[in-house]
């Protein structure tokens, strides 16, 4: 609304528009202003704007508005989704020794039977490197940008963040721990996750970056250890405790996944990787064994509507002891 500036040694002039009627008190708080800052002699000219001066001021007023209101509102949607600090929000990480266990079989498989039993479900594929929950779940779609905050995609009744919605075509992820750390980061701050009862981590296997972010950023977080019967297996899981325990991190219990083989016909059970080592995991780890779930896949058809390659149905065997798993999470969480 300034024009025509012109300063020379300690005399100002200028040129004021407005879109009201002149005021002296304009002039006078402009005068006061310009005296404060040296100027002896001040000259102010007022006059009103005209039609293409007065669209481009409300239209910058406007779009100030605007830009500020969408600021205010992200920092609100920051503020509202930092969920590090939710005291109503179950954090539980499941974690293991090694690759190959099945923990993303589990992670995804619990998220499901949480959401089955009415609860508000949000899951991280924190195995940044080897991210696979999106596939595992049969999601297509990628998420949305929603007021500068991501919103997740949904699937099963859970909210899904992975870093697979932004790689394309399987690239490998070639980056270093600080910036492995700055991405979940973002999954915690910068994503609109609304309001969840349990937020679950699929976290890479071992006990590297990714794992140690974890621990430092959600200290209040439960942890669920997956292993096979092997005691080989066994044995590399009870790292992934142990640092759990070093970080005051309360173990909710072992998952023991391909425990048996049972056969379709007879029903009989074949311990196909030896048996006992879930258990000799809880008892070293000071905990108890949550489940033992059988090796195979789901009987999933690609013709249905809700196909995933990974999630057993509920009525599925072991769909129903899932249930019996989240069933008996909750209770711990929730006591």
């Amino acid at each position: 609304m300034i024009r025509d500036i012109v300063v020379k040694e300690t005399r100002v002039s200028l040129s004021v528009i407005t879109l009201d009627d002149y005021g002296q008190a304009l002039e006078n708080k402009i005068r006061e202003r310009l005296q404060a800052a040296g100027a002896e002699d001040v000259h102010i000219r007022i006059r009103p704007a005209n039609e293409h001066e007065r669209s481009k001021i409300l239209g910058d007023h406007e779009r100030k508005t605007d830009k500020d209101k969408l600021v205010k509102g992200h920092a609100a949607g920051l503020e509202r989704n930092e969920l590090l600090n939710d005291p109503d929000v179950h954090f539980i990480a499941v974690a293991s020794g090694k690759g190959g266990v099945g923990k993303s079989t589990v992670t995804v498989n619990l998220a499901a039977a949480l959401a089955r039993q009415g609860k508000r479900v949000g899951l991280i594929d924190a195995d940044i490197y080897g991210f696979s929950v999106p596939d595992m779940m049969g999601i297509e779609e990628g998420p949305v940008v929603e007021n500068e905050l991501i919103v997740p995609v949904e699937r099963f009744g859970v909210k899904v963040m992975s870093m697979g919605f932004f790689i394309r075509e399987n690239s490998p992820v070639v980056w270093r721990g600080p910036m492995l750390g700055k991405m979940l980061h973002q999954f915690f701050a910068d994503v609109n996750w609304g309001e969840l009862d349990y937020l679950l981590l699929d976290l890479p296997p071992g006990t590297g970056d990714i794992a140690l972010d974890v621990h430092q950023m959600l200290p209040h977080s439960k942890e669920i250890i997956v292993t096979t019967p092997h005691a080989t297996a066994a044995f590399v899981a009870a790292r992934a405790g142990a640092m759990a325990i070093q970080t005051n991190h309360e173990i909710l219990g072992v998952v023991e996944n391909m425990a048996y083989y049972e056969c379709s016909h007879c029903g009989e059970k074949d311990f196909v990787f030896g048996r006992g080592g879930g258990g000799q995991l809880a008892e070293t780890l000071h905990t108890e064994l949550l489940a033992q779930l059988p090796l195979g896949a789901p009987d999933n058809h690609i013709s249905e509507p809700d196909f995933s390659p990974s999630v057993y149905k509920s009525e599925s065997a072991s769909g129903r002891i899932y249930n019996e798993l989240a069933a008996g999470i909750i209770a711990k969480c929730e006591k």
